[in-house]
Parts: structure tokens; sequence; C-alpha cells
């Protein structure tokens, strides 16, 4: 049955998996706080453009949800013309931002106060994922909410999965960042070496692509790595406000990252650099500064 949808947030990533749940035939109205994206997302797939989020939420089944940051997912959710304020009892608020455990657990329980259920749904997949209609999802959250959920997540993801209580879809989803970081660092290590050593890199890849090195980073970077070309996927500022969130978790639960620690001052580097907005692969662009 077709549902009652609102999405908050039309960014690289929300505009697509907005634009996927409006072509699954539902009833979509969205927010976002550049109104001339919104107009863009309404004229490609129809629906309705809502002023506020409570005002997109309201007599919605299903409020989606995909924000910058922690202050950015408070400040749509909570207040007189957040989200919460909008939904009716019974609906379900799903988020896909990628932010802290903590505000995760935070919004569960205001939404339990309202008769609201809230999962935390970060993706990995990136901007090509999303209009593929191929992240990975993980969630945190109650069983409930989340059977009722999946058949829409569905429409946007390969892979959806209940990791645990609410929270536990933004620790996981700081662990894929953790990964991440360590992996991007290697392969270029990996082709700049091979380049120093007269090798041709592309040739190396090829073939340890096929072997225990192989790595989704290797198989979709390696290419656009080696030619310079930065403009492919999630940008250094936005890794850097996960490695963040993963660090300070690591902080509160006593794990030790030192490699990621480490990344993240590498991509400090590549900030002071000018590659704020390159992707995370921009991390060779400072091995082969002269």
């Amino acid at each position: 049955m077709d549902k009652s949808v609102a999405f908050i947030g039309l960014g690289v990533m929300g505009y697509p998996m907005a634009g996927h749940l409006s072509q699954m035939g539902h009833s979509v109205t969205v927010f976002n706080r550049t109104v001339t994206v919104a107009e863009k997302w309404l004229a490609q797939y129809g629906g309705s453009l809502a002023p506020t989020p409570a005002e997109a939420a309201k007599g919605a089944d299903f409020v989606f949800c995909c924000v910058g940051n922690d202050d950015d997912l408070r400040a749509v959710t909570i207040g007189v013309q957040g989200a919460f304020e909008g939904m009716a009892t019974g609906a379900v608020f799903i988020d896909h931002t990628t932010a802290s455990a903590g505000v995760a657990r935070e919004l569960a329980g205001l939404g339990a106060e309202r008769g609201i259920e809230v999962l935390d749904a970060p993706v990995s997949g990136g901007q090509a994922g999303a209009e593929n209609g191929a992240l990975t999802v993980m969630v945190g959250g109650e069983e409930a909410a989340f059977q009722k959920a999946q058949p829409l997540i569905d429409g946007f993801a390969k892979s959806v999965r209940l990791m645990g209580p609410a929270g536990a879809g933004q620790l996981t989803k700081m662990v894929n960042q953790i990964c991440i970081a360590g992996l991007v660092q290697s392969l270029s290590e990996g082709i700049q070496f091979a380049e120093k050593a007269g090798l041709d890199p592309a040739v190396v890849i090829d073939v340890i692509s096929k072997g225990a090195a192989q790595s989704w980073q290797m198989e979709n970077r390696f290419e656009t790595m080696i030619a310079g070309e930065f403009e492919h996927g999630f940008a250094v500022d936005w890794m850097r406000k996960d490695l963040a969130i993963c660090l300070e978790e690591a902080r509160r639960n006593g794990s030790q990252l030192p490699v990621a620690a480490l990344v993240d001052q590498f991509y400090a580097d590549v900030q002071e650099m000018g590659g704020s907005r390159w992707d995370t692969s921009s991390l060779i662009a400072r091995l082969k500064r002269t």
C-alpha cells in the first residue's frame, strides 16, 4: 500500500533517496533549507513542498531525514517547527544522517515520549549508491519499527540490517568510516610506492585487485587517484566530521583508534592544501606534494 511520506534534507544523498520513494508510488512531501533545490526535486518527481519540517511531517506515516550533523538533526526534529511536532502517534522517523550515537538515543527517547518510533539508519555507498538505489543501511531501533520501515528503505538500498537498539546504526557507521580511513591511506601509499618503484600503478592494481588486497576503494577509486581527480565522492570535510564522531566515541568506550586518528590528521593536511571539498581518495595528493 502506498504510504504518506515526508523527506527532510535534499542534499547529494537525500535528493535521490527521496526520488526513489516517489518512484515507488508513495506520496512524498519534502522540506529543504534551500527552497530552490526542493523546487527542482518537485519538478523532477512531483509531490509536495512544505515550509517547515513540522508541516512536512504532518500526516506522514514515515518521516525520513538526511542532514549534515547532530546540530542540523536537532534543528529539524525538535521545537515548534521540528518534525516531531508534526508527527502523529505511531508514525516512524527514519534518520539517515551520519551523526553521533548520543543524538540517536536522545531522539529515540524524545520520540518515545510522543509515541513516535525512531530509527537511526546511516548509510554507506556514497552519491552513486543513492542514485542507483544500492546503499547499505545500518539501523538502530526497535524491531517493530524496523519491520514497518524496511519495505520503504529497500527502495534505495541493496542491504538493510537492524544492528541493535537506538544508536547501534550510528555505531556501525563509525566502524565503516574507521575501516575506510585506513584503506584509503594504504591504497594511496601503495600507488605512490608503485610509481616510485618504476611500476605502472594501473597494471599493479589490476593484478593485486584479483587477490587479497582487493577492496571497494581499490576497485572504484584507483584510476581517479592515479589521475589526480578528486571530484568523485564523499568530501574530506564530511569525513573529518565523521572521524571526529568516531574518535569521541572511542574516548567514551575506551577503544583505541591510532590509525584513524593519524589519518584524520592527514585529512587536516589535505584541508590546508585547499582540498576540503575533494573526495576522500585525495589522501594521495598529500603524499605527492613537492
